[in-house]
């Protein structure tokens, strides 16, 4: 019958299974609300270093109640509050602000301030320290930017680790980036633990629980599906991640930041479609590609099965005083 239906209206049918959980995580929810707080507390404008989040909707909606973005703390006026974004900065950032005389809120994730404290442990036991990450992203540069200047090394990849030079094979560490692929991160690892079997394991495992969860989702779906749509901006890390994890798995997959940017001869007909969102990607832009697909399609939907995450972080006193 849907199919008949399908073909009166001159629509494919196509079943679109939607991944869970999706979007949002704690750290991301924190980072924006102590934005509003601020300019409910502080008035227009709050000045913002760096985009607070991987999200150009987001970013976006914020510059319209008043949040101003830029790239360094120079570039704020006196006088006005400074909000650090969710990725982490380095201590001469707070420092610098301080010397200024400027209030500012540190939206830093806790779970990325969690690896800064790490990192600064193992330096003052004095080890040197392995970090896995993607160099020049925002969290690598905040984290390295918390030790002094070559007690840390940055690896990307297994043949880093291959021709990875450390002063003390037998005194080591390692930490990682919150937002990596968990499979990629596993290889590096054991790459890690094979060539230097001294090397100390973080206490916890450094991938926040939003990131794992994301790409197990989409790993539950791809098997079912023909294509993948992952909502998120180019420079997010972990929405990069969710498009490389359905790849692996055989299935072609494309990062959109909005409805608009779905390639409609890419996507073609497919009897099943993929969608998730990264974790900066609020649930307005899913339904917004739900809403396109179902203009193209005679749409039957479905959220996959998942436990709620239910994982909340605390504000800054200072904004709920």
């Amino acid at each position: 019958m849907a199919y008949m239906a399908a073909m009166l209206e001159g629509l494919t049918p196509a079943h679109l299974i939607i991944a869970a959980p999706r979007g949002f995580c704690a750290g991301v929810e924190r980072a924006i609300r102590i934005v509003e707080l601020a300019l409910e507390r502080y008035g227009a404008p709050v000045y913002v270093r760096h985009e607070i989040v991987h999200n150009k909707y987001v970013v976006d909606r914020l510059k319209a109640m008043g949040a101003v973005f830029v790239k360094e703390v120079s570039e704020v006026p006196d006088g006005v509050p400074v909000v650090f974004s969710a990725h982490g900065v380095p201590k001469t950032v707070p420092a610098e602000a301080r010397d200024r005389g400027l209030d500012y809120l540190d939206a830093t994730c806790p779970l990325v301030s969690k690896v800064h404290r790490q990192a600064q442990r193992l330096i003052e036991a004095g080890r040197h320290i392995v970090f896995i990450g993607h160099a020049g992203h925002p969290e690598v540069i905040g984290t390295f930017g918390q030790v002094p200047a070559g007690a840390m090394t940055l690896v990307e990849t297994e043949e880093d680790v291959a021709t990875l030079s450390v002063p003390d094979p037998e005194n080591l560490a390692f930490l990682t980036q919150t937002t990596l692929s968990v499979d990629d991160t596993a290889a590096i690892v054991a790459a890690l633990h094979e060539r230097f079997p001294a090397i100390k394991a973080p206490r916890g495992e450094d991938i926040c629980y939003a990131t794992s969860n994301r790409q197990a989702a989409v790993k539950a779906i791809v098997p079912k599906v023909e294509k993948m749509l992952v909502i998120g901006a180019p420079n997010s890390s972990n929405s990069l991640r969710l498009a490389e994890v359905a790849e692996r798995e055989g299935v072609p997959a494309r990062l959109i930041q909005r409805a608009v940017e779905i390639d409609w001869e890419w996507l073609g007909k497919p009897k099943a479609i993929g969608l998730t969102a990264g974790a900066s990607a609020p649930e307005v832009l899913v339904d917004e590609v739900i809403e396109a697909l179902s203009e193209r399609f005679l749409l039957t939907t479905e959220e996959a099965e998942h436990v709620p995450e239910g994982l909340t972080f605390k504000l800054p006193r200072e904004l709920v005083a």
